[in-house]
């Protein structure tokens, strides 16, 4: 639906929709604050205390003041700038973003798909957003070797797995990076839980509501320090501006040697909200985020650091709480107050960048199912999730608890953001070959501008390993792990389905009754198989005595794009000869769908096989795709005459096309009306008896002769994830009064 058609659905004049368009822009710009620009924003203040936190302590001169901040200056404009606002942003999936975004536009182009069933009719989705323009020589050999390689592809997966878990880890080493002053270390643990506790607690409201919350705060602060920033500048060193000459960060490095090297842990974490920043897109858009940083707070951070520096330049002895020794006395309380409520509001970034990550992990079978609620009716993006908001307060409340010192915390923090902005700069170069088809020498160079930086801070963060930057790394090393055994157990499962399912001959071959007495109803057999009868359905073909009139195998699938619209959403077909009544329906998701459906799945999927019956009786072309958001809106409630022509359930002999099966009662003369076709009334009255669910509930076990790993992985691994995640029905919001469970267990 174009800009004019929304304008239209909504109620607003046409000469409205740019203004519509602006403020919406400016109005998600301004949450966008509150949520995404939160962590970034309050770096101020602890990057220049971290930096001269080690033996670079030795060193405080205005040599390297002047080339700490130069390499500042120049490390937020590569990377948060140039970097993510003007390149990375625009490789964003259909509005989102994220190392799962860059993966799933990978997986398009390149044929790399981790997911099963994937169809070549799905290519044909409003969303794929697929270019058919001709590829480049460069680019068809690297697609070539990806897909001749199964062991490159794994290894892109594991890279890309390595990636996404450093991301999640930041929302756990991010914690409170405030240490008050004069307040008793056991004191500043207290309140920081205490802080802790209050923000997960208050994430249940959705991110529009804790981001008008917040952001009043994190522009507050961007406007203090940018005007202190200023008022240092001219009040201590106008010089100061000097320092964005990049000849002061070789100067910085030849003067300070290893101490300087190792001090640029500290330095990295002025761009700790970058990665954040990119992945927080579909809580917002990408215009809005671009605006928000390069009107407010890109010159906001860039006057702050300046006005510091030109503090310290003069006052060397300050330099461990140098933010507020430079603060001027009269406005100290209020901006005080302000600073430790941006700092609480730092962590709310990485905790909603977060649960964009899980999310789209969870649809891609590399994470456990969970519950996803959508916060808000506007803004489809923006989700909560209630296992993973606790689960990171643990892990919160542990690193907080365990670490104490702020310091430790910042090379924790400092490993874990260089790592994952490291993993987006190499899938960054495969979208500039694959999917952008332009030359290999500008990937490259991508890859070496970029890449070289983040392999300076990374070489740098290393060395904070022993002093809390082991802490992402085993952290990161355990979700690896459970998100790689997750995705292989479930590609194990669906392989044996696709090596054990039944033969469509063989159940033809029994007959239009399938060897069993077909009872009235509808049953709903939910199987992972777009193609063939599952396995399962042969246990009730060989142990049961009776079965559903109707029979529709459902498979519910996602596709490797963030949204599917609602009239692409079903996939319909016909299973043997009509006389045998089976049908069978693909339902498609993004990896950003709800899958919990507000309306009635029951008589949004009888409609649409309805619709598909009248379609093919039409001699039509069979459709691809039947309209979810029509049979949405056309609950079936009860089967009088007027109730079926209102849903176009005839067969019109009339002049009118037999194709147009979307008519009202007021188009059709009741009294005229000829009776129902034999199948409609058929499937009409199937579901007047009742629809049950069959739902198959499987275990994986390694076969005897599997290797000792693979036994550990299935058996111990998988199977406790298996144990304790949501089950299928639940996130498929299968009504329990008319569900049925089918035990089985899969030796893979």
């Amino acid at each position: 639906m174009n800009a004019p058609e929304q304008a239209s659905e909504l109620g607003i004049s046409q000469q409205n929709v740019k203004r519509v368009s602006y403020t919406t822009v400016l109005t998600l710009a301004y949450q966008s604050l509150g949520v995404v620009y939160g962590d970034i924003s309050t770096s101020p203040l602890y990057v220049y205390k971290t930096a001269f936190s080690g033996k670079l302590s030795l060193h405080e001169n205005d040599e390297e003041i002047f080339g700490v901040l130069s390499f500042i200056f120049w490390t937020m404009t590569l990377i948060a700038l140039f970097k993510y606002i003007f390149i990375v942003m625009s490789a964003n999936d259909n509005g989102e973003g994220g190392t799962f975004a860059l993966y799933s536009l990978l997986c398009r182009h390149a044929r790399l798909s981790i997911l099963p069933n994937q169809q070549d009719v799905d290519e044909k989705l409003s969303s794929y957003a697929r270019d058919r323009s001709a590829d480049s020589q460069q680019s068809l050999a690297l697609k070539s070797f990806l897909e001749k390689h199964p062991i490159f592809r794994t290894s892109l997966l594991i890279f890309v797995l390595l990636g996404t878990c450093m991301a999640i880890v930041l929302s756990a080493v991010s914690g409170v990076k405030l240490k008050i002053p004069e307040l008793h270390e056991n004191y500043v643990v207290t309140i920081s839980c205490v802080i802790l506790l209050g923000l997960f607690s208050l994430q249940h409201h959705g991110t529009h509501r804790v981001a008008f919350l917040f952001a009043p705060v994190v522009m507050a602060w961007l406007l203090c320090i940018c005007c202190i920033g200023i008022y240092n500048i001219f009040c201590w060193n106008t010089q100061i501006i000097h320092a964005l000459s990049p000849v002061y960060m070789l100067s910085f490095l030849r003067n300070t040697g290893t101490e300087g090297w190792v001090s640029l842990g500290g330095v990295v974490l002025s761009i700790t909200g970058v990665e954040a920043m990119f992945t927080d897109m579909g809580h917002f858009s990408p215009l809005s985020i671009r605006v928000a940083f390069t009107v407010l707070v890109y010159p906001s951070l860039i006057l702050a650091y300046m006005g510091e520096a030109a503090f310290l330049s003069k006052h060397h002895e300050d330099i461990q709480r140098s933010f507020y020794k430079a603060i001027p006395e009269p406005v100290f309380w209020p901006v005080f107050i302000v600073a430790t409520l941006a700092a609480v509001v730092g962590s709310q970034a990485v905790i909603s960048a977060t649960f964009s990550i899980v999310s789209q992990s969870s649809a891609l079978n590399c994470f456990p199912r969970v519950k996803i609620i959508h916060t808000s009716s506007k803004i489809y993006g923006q989700i909560y999730i209630p296992e993973v908001n606790w689960m990171l307060m643990f892990l919160c409340l542990a690193v907080t608890i365990g670490l104490r010192d702020t310091n430790m915390i910042g090379h924790a923090y400092g490993l874990a953001v260089t790592t994952v902005m490291f993993v987006t700069t190499c899938l960054m170069g495969l979208i500039i070959i694959i999917v952008w088809k332009r030359r290999i020498i500008n990937a490259i160079s991508f890859v070496v501008i970029c890449g070289s930086v983040e392999l300076l801070y990374i070489s740098s963060s290393i060395c904070k390993v022993p002093e809390g930057g082991w802490i992402p790394l085993t952290l990161s090393l355990i979700f690896m792990a459970v998100m790689y055994i997750w995705n292989y157990g479930t590609m194990k499962k669906h392989q044996f389905d696709i090596e054990n399912k039944v033969s469509i001959n063989r159940i033809i071959s029994l007959g239009p009754s399938l060897g069993m007495v077909r009872v009235p109803g509808i049953g709903l057999v939910y199987t992972n198989l777009v193609t063939g009868i599952p396995a399962i359905f042969g246990h009730f073909v060989t142990n049961l005595l009776a079965f559903h009139q109707v029979l529709v195998f459902v498979c519910v699938k996602s596709v490797q794009v963030p949204h599917v619209s609602e009239h692409e959403r079903f996939l319909m077909s016909r299973v043997g000869p009509k006389e045998y009544g089976m049908f069978r329906c693909i339902v498609r998701y993004g990896y950003k769908d709800l899958q919990q459906e507000n309306y009635n799945f029951d008589d949004s999927l009888v409609t649409g096989i309805l619709q598909f019956v009248e379609t093919e009786d039409g001699d039509c072309s069979r459709p691809a795709a039947i309209s979810s958001g029509q049979i949405g809106n056309q609950r079936i409630q009860a089967f009088s005459t007027r109730d079926l022509s209102s849903l176009g359930l005839y067969h019109e002999t009339s002049t009118q096309s037999q194709c147009d099966v979307g008519g009202t009662s007021s188009d059709i003369n009741q009294s005229e009306a000829p009776p129902l076709k034999g199948e409609t009334l058929r499937i009409l009255k199937a579901e007047e008896s009742g629809v049950a669910h069959i739902l198959g509930h499987s275990y994986a076990k390694a076969k005897k002769s599997s290797p000792i790993l693979k036994k550990l992985a299935i058996d111990v691994v998988y199977a406790f994830l298996n144990k304790n995640c949501r089950d299928p029905d639940d996130v498929l919001n299968v009504p329990h009064t008319s569900l049925l469970e089918v035990g089985m267990v899969y030796y893979v």
